[in-house]
């Protein structure tokens, strides 16, 4: 179905043209490797000879809209809410007039071959298409591209192993699979009894982690327990180690709400606005918008490495770093250069500070500039406790059931470079408005992923209940691939191809 506000406009076809033929591209630049070639850097259009059906867009960010559309629909994108946009994608290089993502796009041809083009490198790549053309640029200074052609997978995959290969890989990525949170069981309102009960409720359940979630602070920047934790966190980690599980705790580092001391007695490290007129907006939550570190400032990067000792201090060992996109947004700061260098340049001073023996899990972050640095990456937005709902199904970054699946989905190509966390599966009925499938359904995601996490409240399981997250946890299956949405699980076959076209058709009859 073609919609009225699909692309219509001059695309932006710049730099060198690359002409894809039955041989190769004919560039006497390109360098073949598996599964392609990789270009020269610098901004450059691919003309193929096929007729595009669909095209793929890869998102900036942990939360940015990522997937599959065709290519007479309207651009897969966050519409209409530029407070979101800024949060949860590169509001900077937004184009609600075109197909065109972060690092990444393919073309589906009627003939059933893929091409992809990708970025190898940093400098705020951008690629997009229409019906006959792919095109590349970057907003700094940027590496080789790849190109590719031919089965989906194939392409795919090859593109991910000359990402690994110039990135690097990360040092503890496969070390974790099972984890435990407290978000969902009580979201912000966590204390040191709270949490002890939940841990001693835990039993003999196989966590490898076991993780407290936002609430421990005393406000977004302040990176110090509250009064609810008398006795700070080191006893909470010495707990949870205790029953054979990682200690591990969520952070924000890079930001921090206006009412923080980080913000009100430091606002020299903040990252300032272009026009002179404060520090940059960096995104919206807890009910207000917060700030960005200038990580390029020895002050901040002083602030970071005292926080991340103390952390590892207490004797945490896996590390959620959420909102991670903020600094790597545009603004003035106390160094100029590619903001995704300026981000890489700051989770590695993380790295470098809490030891490669710490499992980090980034979230809200630049996906393609975390490569090799983290050990794994939520690749979707939160689930929630619903399924779907008129405000969020529009918006493919917001939270819900629904968009909580497509997004990883769109991106379990990236498995080899960190592990992919597809949020919690919850094993409550009744809990929220997941019915049996759906939470099947979210389940067979995180098999698939090889990522199981909860939040429930085991305590408040049925034997039931707590049987089937035993189960989850104690199986990990034979997974196999059968195509874009379908996948072998052990002996059953799963398809997902419901739920993805039921997250199409949602937004397109909200406008999209």
């Amino acid at each position: 179905m073609h919609h009225d506000d699909a692309p219509t406009q001059q695309l932006p076809r710049t730099g060198r043209t690359v002409r894809l033929h039955a041989s190769g591209p004919d560039d006497p630049t390109a360098t073949p490797v598996t599964g392609g070639w990789l270009l020269e850097p610098g901004p450059l259009t691919v003309a193929h000879d096929g007729e595009a059906v669909e095209v793929h867009r890869h998102g900036w960010t942990s939360w940015s809209p990522t997937g599959w559309t065709p290519i007479e629909d309207a651009p897969l994108r966050i519409a209409g809410d530029p407070d979101r946009t800024v949060t949860a994608d590169d509001a900077a290089n937004d184009t609600p007039d075109r197909h065109e993502g972060n690092g990444a796009v393919a073309v589906a041809l009627a003939d059933g071959r893929v091409v992809l083009l990708g970025a190898v490198g940093l400098g705020l790549p951008r690629a997009g298409a229409d019906g006959t053309h792919l095109w590349g640029r970057t907003e700094d200074v940027g590496g080789q591209w790849f190109l590719g052609v031919g089965d989906e997978a194939g392409v795919f995959d090859a593109y991910a192993a000359q990402l690994a290969a110039h990135f690097g890989s990360s040092p503890d990525a496969g070390s974790v699979s099972t984890v435990w949170c407290s978000w969902y069981s009580f979201f912000e309102d966590i204390d040191a009894e709270r949490i002890e009960q939940s841990v001693d409720a835990l039993g003999d359940l196989p966590f490898d982690v076991v993780q407290v979630d936002d609430g421990w602070e005393e406000i977004v920047g302040d990176w110090v327990p509250n009064a609810d934790f008398p006795d700070g966190l080191a006893p909470i980690a010495e707990r949870i180690a205790a029953r054979g599980s990682r200690p591990g705790l969520w952070l924000a580092p890079f930001i921090c709400l206006p009412d923080s001391r980080t913000a009100l007695e430091h606002p020299d490290w903040l990252v300032q606005r272009e026009d002179g007129e404060g520090p940059i907006v960096a995104g919206h939550n807890w009910d207000t918008h917060y700030w960005a570190l200038d990580t390029t400032l020895p002050a901040v990067q002083e602030h970071l490495t005292e926080v991340f000792r103390a952390v590892v201090g207490w004797g945490f060992r896996y590390l959620k770093l959420d909102f991670l996109s903020a600094a790597a947004l545009r603004g003035v700061r106390h160094r100029a250069g590619d903001r995704e260098q300026v981000y890489r340049d700051a989770i590695t001073l993380i790295r470098r500070v809490v030891g490669d023996d710490v499992h980090l899990l980034g979230c809200g972050a630049p996906m393609l500039a975390s490569i090799g640095v983290l050990d794994a990456m939520r690749a979707g937005p939160d689930t929630a406790s619903f399924w779907k709902n008129d405000a969020t199904v529009p918006d493919p970054s917001h939270e819900g059931g629904l968009n909580g699946l497509v997004g990883p989905l769109e991106r379990v190509w990236m498995h080899p470079l960190y592990r992919i966390d597809p949020d919690v599966v919850s094993f409550r009925a009744g809990a929220g408005t997941l019915d049996a499938d759906q939470r099947a359904l979210l389940a067979d995601l995180a098999r698939v992923c090889g990522f199981r996490s909860t939040s429930d409240p085991v305590q408040q399981l049925t034997p039931d209940e707590r049987a089937d997250l035993a189960s989850f946890l104690d199986h990990q299956p034979r997974v196999r691939r059968l195509d874009r949405y379908r996948f072998a699980v052990d002996d059953r076959v799963v398809d997902f191809r419901p739920a993805v076209a039921e997250a199409r058709v949602g937004r397109e009859a909200l406008g999209r």
